[in-house]
């Protein structure tokens, strides 16, 4: 089993949310349904980003690297192109 981070980027305003899960597909589906509170107002999503570990804990450290500072500033940097692009 993989545990994946993900980045999401709003449809309607193109804010962007960190998560991670061990079932992608779903999860996705999950946010554009509205089962989660803190994308729901947000809806629709689109997955920008996502990223595979073989352990819960490093997915759990990565997601939570990502939300911070430095990691959001990563974001940018590694997706530049796309947020350019679109």
């Amino acid at each position: 089993m993989f545990y994946y981070v993900y980045i999401l980027q709003s449809i309607k305003d193109n804010s962007k949310y960190i998560g991670s899960t061990p079932r992608l597909r779903g999860r996705l589906e999950d946010h554009n349904e509205g089962k989660s509170m803190s994308t729901k107002a947000k809806r629709p999503w689109k997955l920008i980003y996502f990223e595979a570990y073989p352990n819960k804990l490093d997915a759990l450290n990565r997601e939570k690297y990502l939300k911070s500072g430095y990691g959001r500033r990563s974001i940018n940097t590694m997706l530049k192109n796309y947020f350019d692009n679109n």
